[in-house]
């Protein structure tokens, strides 16, 4: 007799079904796995022998084998300790096999019986609610798992009381998903005193998901104003949430089951690899781009971090997503997020001011910044050099908008986007329009167009950079609430894009 439960290997977001095979046959006892485990799969042996003598439960005189089928696809992770329990406990007639095949399971054991939490359990539970079965999963991981509202889940603190709900000795109920919450500790738009071009441009990107590039001497409040950015988005939309907490469920950043509604603010040092930033190492886990998926991705430094690692960026932006290849795992990941990024316009920060630059001013510029490549630098949508704040500015009280003024407009304008694309597949934002759609939603008017491409001309706009124009006019219409885009939008777009900055 071969006795199964099921559970789940994760490839990106992606749970894929496994089935759990546990046979017994005559010969010189022993307990092996197959089926493409790694390490920690392998080791479950002991923590459930362990957990099952815990139990006054002993093991037959006999072979024990666990398949893990499909055979092809690599298992990683504690969490088929729970499953292949639960299938040598139906094997040896401990409870009852049709009882766990119309389950899902996943948690790890620990040797006195408890089930310890695991991350991945809401992508379990959606991979348990498209099969149609339940999910058991340790106590700690049930209101998470519970947010998928189409699938039973069971949280058990112990694989005694799983037993216990299996045989009917005491049923277990269902979980009930953990609260929802919303960070609202934001830090003001208020706090920053001048630099209102900056604020504006913030607004404009918060309004399209526009992506944003700062430059400035240091003490110009790039970072400050860059760590307000939160405080204008609005919170994450249901379906919003529940795909970027998948993400950070596989991350195991979801505390307490809780799911959030603040969009994603995450902020790498210049010091992150290539892993950390776009996704991989043992398991291929999601990066810091796929982290800030429906929220916002600061780099503060810029030209500090590596080249290799900036470059990894360009293909994200454009797709909206990231594919990690390795040789043993090919998984993708959303990334749909909105980058800032911050730098210093030299090594010293002082290229503009003669009296404290370095001696290799101009060049240490030119130098500098030439870290940031072109087709790096064109992605960003708007650029801007922010100049010092004079003392006399940090004396004066403050006077500046308030996030909440702010964040109202941005909310107003991005309910227009939402209508707008309500029918078109894939399209949310300004940001996400291209093609014959971008060409519809926001032809300028005749002046506009003259100067759009009046300005391209002479400047030298890229295609790329020409349809960024667009989309940002696109929004600052939006903002304005008005219908069509018109010449002024344009002028505002373009003075966003041209700048005195130069990259060789």
């Amino acid at each position: 007799m071969v006795a199964r439960s099921y559970t789940v290997a994760f490839e990106g977001v992606e749970a894929r079904s496994v089935e759990v095979q546990c046979a017994l046959s005559p010969g010189v006892p022993a307990f092996s796995i197959v089926g493409l485990p790694d390490k920690a799969v392998s080791e479950a042996r002991d923590r459930v022998r362990a957990a099952l003598a815990a139990m006054a439960i002993a093991l037959p005189a006999k072979k024990v084998t666990i398949n893990l089928s499909p055979a092809d696809l690599p298992k990683e992770g504690s969490h088929f300790d729970l499953p292949i329990a639960l299938a040598l406990l139906a094997a040896i007639g401990v409870i009852p096999a049709e009882e766990i095949e119309g389950t899902m399971a996943l948690g790890e054991l620990s040797l006195d019986g408890s089930l310890v939490p695991v991350i991945g359990a809401l992508p379990a539970a959606v991979a348990a609610a498209d099969s149609e079965r339940a999910l058991v999963c340790p106590s700690a991981c049930g209101a998470e798992a519970a947010w998928v509202g189409t699938a039973k889940v069971i949280a058990a603190a112990t694989l005694a009381s799983v037993i216990q709900h299996f045989t009917g000795q005491s049923p277990l109920s269902p979980a009930k998903p953990g609260e929802v919450t919303e960070d609202r500790t934001f830090r003001d738009l208020s706090d920053v005193k001048g630099q209102e071009r900056a604020k504006r441009a913030m607004e404009i990107a918060a309004a399209g998901r526009h992506h944003f590039l700062m430059t400035g001497s240091p003490g110009s409040g790039k970072s400050m104003i860059a760590a307000r950015m939160p405080s204008i988005l609005p919170p994450l939309t249901p379906s919003e949430a529940l795909e970027t907490s998948m993400i950070h469920s596989l991350a195991g950043l979801i505390d307490e089951g809780g799911i959030s509604r603040s969009r994603p603010f995450r902020d790498p040092h210049h010091t992150a690899s290539m892993a950390s930033i776009v996704g991989g190492g043992r398991g291929a886990k999601p990066g810091e781009v796929s982290l800030a998926h429906n929220g916002v991705l600061f780099l503060d430094e810029l030209p500090e971090f590596s080249r290799p690692v900036l470059e990894t960026l360009r293909q994200p932006i454009e797709t909206g997503e990231v594919v990690v290849a390795r040789a043993n795992a090919h998984v993708r990941y959303p990334c749909r997020f909105m980058l800032i990024a911050a730098a210093n316009p030299c090594r010293c920060g002082y290229l503009a001011d003669a009296s404290r630059a370095c001696a290799k001013a101009p060049i240490c510029g030119e130098d500098y910044l030439g870290r940031i490549s072109g087709p790096l630098l064109d992605r960003f949508d708007l650029r801007l050099e922010v100049p010092a704040v004079s003392i006399a500015d940090l004396d004066m009280a403050p006077s500046g908008e308030a996030s909440a003024s702010v964040a109202e407009r941005v909310r107003h304008a991005r309910e227009r986007q939402a209508n707008r694309y309500k029918d078109a597949q894939g399209l949310h934002l300004n940001a996400d329009a291209e093609g014959q759609t971008l060409n519809e939603v926001a032809a300028p008017d005749p002046e506009g167009r003259d100067l759009l491409a009046k300005a391209a001309d002479r400047f030298g706009l890229s295609a790329r950079g020409y349809h960024r124009v667009l989309r940002v006019a696109r929004t600052i219409a939006d903002l304005a609430g008005e219908e069509h885009v018109r010449k002024p939008h344009v002028a505002e777009a373009l003075s966003y894009r041209i700048t005195t900055m130069r990259i060789d």
